[in-house]
């Protein structure tokens, strides 16, 4: 995108956070009504240049910041009612009572600080693997959208994050990673909301094992609608959204990264739909690396191994080692604890992958600006690339 759309209210947002990168990252930004202006940027219409509007904006806002030290409380664009604070926080750019603009300390370069202040959003986020990576970004200090169809949930875990905090950690936000129309919305809350990402985390995923000699065409498809085609879709707008913040300072390094699997690194029996899904979005991570680098997005895949202690596997009454001891897939199996034995037993580390093994690799990628198009497996030895 180079030219301004009649979008004007989400495309701004992301433009004004890309003036405020620090190196690191920007401000939060945060669309408001209302409010006294401090600082007008010219007006801009649907067919302007995107690049020109920045370049204006830019030497405006840094004599602004030259004479003041202090950043607009409030900006407003010429000829529009929009209006948009900034903060360091989710919460300061709500008040809009404005930003300091002093020498900051070097930025750590300790890889568990490499999200701090920054923001991100993980879809499937209510629950399972998908909590357990929200829980930790919120953990090392960033700021996290939790999307997902469990609206109830999201809201649950973000009300909990934020009591817990004392300030707003996580915001949740209801999507179907399967609609274009609800992950367009989804982005556009966003943008009025923070302005712009830094990291998302496309790891809304569903499973239906079953042989090909049987499996209906519907739950092949079911899983291969949300596995495989949802991460075209949320990375389709998240990356316009990203490329907007990063046209002002052509700088800003973002991230998107799919929760692949081991399954996407080698075929998995009687599990063809899921494995195939997963095959492929290693195929897109690679194809939308090659492309979205212009933009500086960075898109790579974590392929962790069996998540043996999530609800998948261990729900007591629908889990797979529940399914695979009544189908009698593994071999001489009386109880659950034997299926898992044999699960564990093909992972030479023994254990099942848990989710702070997927954060180390999270954080990795997050912090190795020089690598894009990748999929790290996260498997215990149990898938050897070569």
């Amino acid at each position: 995108m180079t030219t301004f759309t009649d979008r004007l209210m989400f495309e701004i947002p992301a433009i004004l956070r890309g003036l405020t990168f620090d190196g690191q990252k920007g401000l939060f930004v945060h669309k408001v009504e209302g409010r006294k202006v401090d600082l007008n940027l010219s007006g801009v219409q649907c067919g302007d240049s995107i690049e020109q509007a920045a370049g204006k904006w830019k030497q405006i806002l840094d004599a602004y910041l030259v004479d003041r030290q202090l950043y607009p409380s409030v900006i407003g664009i010429e000829g529009t009612s929009l209006q948009f604070g900034l903060g360091t926080n989710y919460d300061e750019a709500c008040r809009a009572e404005g930003v300091s603009k002093l020498p900051s300390l070097p930025p750590s370069r300790d890889r568990n600080d490499v999200v701090r202040d920054k923001i991100a959003l993980v879809t499937g986020g209510a629950q399972g693997f998908g909590e357990g990576m929200v829980r930790s970004l919120v953990e090392h200090g960033a700021f996290v959208f939790i999307a997902d169809m469990n609206q109830e949930g999201a809201k649950k875990l973000a009300d909990e994050l934020n009591w817990e905090a004392c300030i707003t950690v996580a915001l949740p936000l209801a999507v179907n990673v399967t609609d274009e129309t609800s992950v367009s919305a989804m982005i556009d809350a966003v943008a009025v909301q923070t302005g712009g990402l830094d990291l998302l985390v496309s790891n809304a995923g569903v499973l239906r094992a079953g042989s090909v000699k049987s499996m209906p065409l519907k739950d092949f498809q079911f899983v291969t609608n949300v596995d495989y085609t949802g991460f075209f879709i949320c990375t389709k707008f998240t990356a316009n959204l990203l490329a907007l913040q990063n046209a002002p300072s052509g700088a800003y390094f973002t991230d998107i990264i799919a929760i692949s699997s081991k399954s996407g690194l080698q075929g998995s029996n009687k599990n063809g739909a899921y494995a195939g899904a997963k095959f492929g979005t290693i195929g897109l991570t690679q194809s939308f690396a090659m492309e979205l680098v212009e933009d500086n997005i960075k898109v790579n895949a974590v392929c962790p191994g069996n998540f043996l202690d999530g609800p998948l596997w261990s729900d007591p009454e629908k889990g797979l080692f529940v399914q695979y001891l009544e189908a009698g897939k593994v071999p001489g199996a009386k109880t659950v604890a034997d299926v898992r034995r044999f699960y564990e037993s093909k992972v030479p580390m023994n254990r099942g992958c848990r989710t702070e093994d997927v954060m180390k690799a999270i954080l990795y990628i997050v912090e190795q600006i020089y690598e894009t198009g990748q999929a790290v497996p996260v498997t215990g030895g149990q898938v050897m690339l070569n």
